[in-house]
């Protein structure tokens, strides 16, 4: 069985600030409320429906939301989402309490992907922090304001692995890499359910999407997934792992197949691992349309038999394709879904409520006075900003021309995005009110003491743009590029912020080319030809090709979609009241013909030779193997250098393994600074190929100019070993090496042997 078995050699679900007692009992009212239910309520809980009227308006009378409405009052219904806001909420929840036979209170689920209203930075923006404390917090944030909005489920965190920039949804996720991806899905799940669940201000997350989605061919999103069971069990399933190992509350299915199988009716990945091996206690729910879907793909014929092999597979409650509640009660009545089933899934969906207390109080998220205050709050922004702040690589900065003086300078500041305050806010932001970002402009005069000239230069985008709609880009109109040139001519220093707008990235929202998007890079081009003295500040949501900025352009910071404080925090990172210290989590394609591009490959039996004579290896032969900037990069204003790897093998035998690791790493600049210590390791020889460097350890230190620390690291059974084809975990003997460095490709080696 693939996954089988795991470093620790069981991974059980907890429920947070459950006690033994506390669940026992929770159980006995599961059981007891389950058996008061006929067949019909029971699938009711299994449905889940979006909003469908106007709930301040009248009671739908016919059609469509008039059959929903009624099933709402029948107690068919188990869940609603994108019903938002205490009033609305209420208004819900108060029909499936006061008017179904049995009160069972709905679950309400919105998409909290980077925050409700206060908007922290994108997912993958966060990541680049490698700030677990941070990260956290920022998911407690949205935690807070969705729940004081009436909202008690989010779906989210998204840990898909992804190696391929062209994804849209590498926004929503942690970028290439297992480890850090499995560590991050700890710290999102620990601040959106916090210690209690029960809690007014916590929610339930939803880990997603099981399995494989970040690997959709080409980058095309919805796109068949095809990888071998070695990067299942390796690269896709740590991060599920580490979210149930934190206790997840709830995992979402993906829309992709794999062996063929698309996943809300794969029983390997639902049934046998997840709720099997992994002993996850929680309930699944299915993607947006993704049971009804399997028809699409050639896997049932039709909704009937796609309800049947969902539920069956164990996919726990519908997500708006409306083919459990049609089909579920009439599938237990022919013989082909055993009412256990359907007992199972509802027992996991109600087992979620209690944990939540809706039993106790339907009502409990449906407090105005906490809407009014919670919701924008001073100390919300506080925190986001302080998340931008270090969501922030620097990617390079010849001449120091960075950080800007802070007076007698002229600056040009431009670029449409640089006067954008909608764009930041990123994609996923469905409760956030349009243009509420902090622009890069209006942060930056903020800094008075110098002459801050704005020009636009050229539109990145023409007509709406939205969650729904097409992005029209600019390709055309050049007319405002005289005025920019102009205005660089007579600066000292030029800030130009390009990119792709919030929107361009996102679900469905895949690209061939990863460029700047129209007419911005014949924009910085020109503006070059007059000013070589350019900042430039990327605003996207997925790694960009930016070769020729990189071989032009003195200063370039990578800004993502910050959020709601999205120009604060750039500016005090351009004006050095900040000191960058975020490290990408995904590496920079040269070019697109290089993805997928990743740190972590494998050798091959012909990999790169130093002997320019010999033409027969894995290479191209018009582009280097390597990245832009590779996995981990990230600069600062100051230096970092590191001396004295050691190592001591406390415990060398591969059966129970401790390796102690140390390195000292001295501030060499002349500024206060963070540094991100990255720890890598190589397993030189194994039964299955393992990669040429894998993440095992980091940790951010901060050194004042001069000071030296010493960071210690422990390899141990959890993070020497790996998954074989069956999914059983190894740990094997041999020459392993370990590497420690400010990136993935600056690092210095020492090795070990296990015995």
């Amino acid at each position: 069985m693939f996954g089988c078995n795991t470093p620790d050699n069981n991974v059980k679900s907890s429920i947070l600030g459950t006690s033994p007692l506390m669940s026992q009992n929770i159980e006995k009212k599961v059981d007891s409320l389950l058996s008061l239910m006929t067949l019909e309520e029971k699938v009711g809980q299994m449905n889940q429906y979006n909003g469908f009227w106007d709930l301040t308006g009248p009671t739908p009378k016919d059609g469509a939301a008039a059959k929903k409405y009624e099933h709402l009052r029948k107690g068919w219904v188990g869940s609603m989402l994108n019903v938002r806001g205490v009033k609305n909420v209420r208004a819900v929840q108060k029909i499936a309490v006061e008017e179904s036979r049995l009160g069972i209170p709905l679950i309400i689920g919105f998409d909290v992907i980077h925050g409700y209203k206060t908007m922290s930075p994108i997912p993958l923006a966060e990541s680049a922090s490698w700030d677990m404390e941070a990260i956290q917090k920022s998911s407690e944030i949205a935690a807070l304001e969705a729940s004081a909005a009436g909202i008690n489920w989010t779906f989210a965190p998204m840990i898909d692995i992804s190696r391929d920039a062209r994804w849209g949804r590498v926004m929503e996720g942690a970028g290439e890499d297992p480890f850090l991806g499995a560590k991050i899905a700890e710290a999102r799940v620990k601040g959106f359910q916090g210690e209690d669940l029960s809690a007014s201000h916590t929610i339930a997350a939803c880990a997603k999407h099981f399995a494989g989605y970040g690997f959709s061919e080409a980058g095309k999103d919805y796109n068949t997934v095809d990888i071998g069971t070695s990067t299942l069990n390796n690269i896709v399933f740590p991060p599920f792992r580490a979210a149930t190992k934190s206790g997840v509350r709830t995992f979402m299915n993906s829309f992709n197949e794999l062996n063929g199988i698309p996943a809300t009716g794969n029983k390997m990945l639902q049934r046998d691992i997840l709720k099997g091996d992994w002993q996850f206690n929680g309930f699944i729910v299915s993607d947006w349309g993704s049971i009804k879907e399997m028809i699409n793909h050639g896997y049932t014929k039709d909704g009937s038999s796609a309800a049947e092999t969902a539920v069956n597979a164990g996919s726990d409650m519908d997500m708006e394709s409306y083919l459990y509640i049609k089909n579920l009660s009439s599938l237990v009545k022919e013989g082909k879904v055993e009412e256990q089933v359907i007992d199972d899934a509802v027992r996991r969906i109600l087992r979620v409520k209690y944990e939540l207390g809706l039993f106790d109080d339907p009502y409990k998220y449906c407090n105005y006075d906490r809407e009014k205050e919670v919701i924008g709050s001073k100390a919300n922004h506080e925190a986001v900003l302080d998340m931008a702040k270090k969501s922030i690589v620097l990617l390079k900065n010849n001449r120091k021309l960075l950080p800007l003086k802070k007076e007698g300078q002229k600056i040009a500041l431009i670029g449409a995005l640089a006067n954008d305050k909608n764009s930041p806010l990123g994609s996923w932001r469905i409760a956030a009110d349009d243009n509420t970002a902090v622009s890069v402009f209006e942060a930056m005069q903020q800094y008075d003491k110098n002459s801050l000239v704005y020009a636009k230069g050229a539109d990145v985008s023409l007509g709406e743009t939205g969650f729904v709609t097409e992005t029209k880009i600019n390709t055309t109109d050049k007319s405002e590029f005289k005025e920019a040139i102009d205005v660089a001519k007579s600066s000292d220093v030029v800030v130009m912020v390009l990119g792709e707008i919030g929107f361009q990235s996102g679900e469905a929202r895949s690209r061939t080319e990863l460029g700047l998007p129209g007419v911005q890079q014949e924009l910085l081009e020109e503006v070059y030809k007059v000013n070589q003295n350019i900042v430039l500040v990327l605003n996207n949501g997925r790694p960009l090709t930016i070769t020729w900025a990189d071989k032009h352009i003195p200063a370039i910071v990578e800004a993502w979609h910050l959020g709601s404080q999205s120009g604060h925090a750039i500016a005090q990172v351009l004006y050095g009241d900040y000191n960058p210290s975020g490290k990408l989590p995904m590496s920079f394609p040269r070019n697109v013909g290089q993805i997928p591009i990743y740190y972590n490959y494998k050798n091959t039996g012909r990999p790169v030779e130093p002997n320019p004579d010999i033409v027969f290896w894995s290479h191209y032969s018009d582009q280097k193997n390597t990245p832009l900037y590779a996995f981990g990069h990230g600069l600062s204003y100051t230096s970092f250098t590191y001396e004295n790897v050691i190592v001591n093998k406390v415990n060398s035998s591969s059966y129970s393994p401790e390796i102690k690791v140390s390195v000292e790493i001295t501030n060499s600049g002349d500024v206060a600074g963070k540094e991100v210590v990255q720890l890598y390791i190589r397993d030189l020889f194994a039964s299955v190929t393992r990669p040429v460097k894998e993440l095992k350890g980091f940790e951010i230190i901060s050194l004042k100019p001069g000071e030296t620390k010493t960071v210690n690291f422990e390899l141990n059974s959890e993070t020497l070993g790996f998954y074989d084809n069956n999914g059983e975990w190894l740990i094997e003997s041999g020459e392993f090496e370990v590497f420690v460095g400010g990136s993935s490709d600056n690092t210095i080696k020492s090795n070990f042997d296990l015995e």
